[in-house]
């Protein structure tokens, strides 16, 4: 995922493919079968003082931040990655002290005959 700049800071927190299985999606299949779906996700937030002090308590603890990601993913059922992607960005900000959050939502495993490729979606919030 090419990241742009973070901010004044240039800090950022990353996670890259934070897997859960999961039913989201428009057809039967998609809800009834399932799918693998992978999520990126990048918080944009002044990580000096846990550099300085090497204290979890001044940073964001990523393994909390994985947790959350599988939760919103797994324990409620949405039609559109772009709503999945959403709940996703938006409870990360509104947890955390980043400025930015940038999430992308990939679904890998789609059982729709004929598709090609990995769909997915990315967003962006910001306080």
């Amino acid at each position: 995922m090419a990241w742009r700049d973070a901010g004044a800071s240039g800090d950022r927190i990353t996670l890259e493919d934070v897997r859960f299985w999961g039913q989201h999606g428009m057809t039967r299949e998609e809800q009834v079968v399932g799918a693998w779906f992978s999520v990126d996700a990048a918080l944009s937030l002044d990580l000096g003082p846990a550099a300085l002090s090497d204290d979890l308590r001044a940073t964001v603890d990523y393994g909390v931040l994985v947790q959350r990601i599988v939760e919103i993913g797994t324990k409620q059922r949405v039609n559109l990655l772009e709503r999945l992607a959403s709940l996703i960005a938006d409870a990360l900000l509104g947890e955390t002290p980043a400025a930015e959050v940038r999430v992308r939502v990939r679904k890998l495993t789609p059982p729709l005959e004929g598709l090609v490729g990995t769909p997915g979606v990315e967003i962006t919030r910001r306080r």
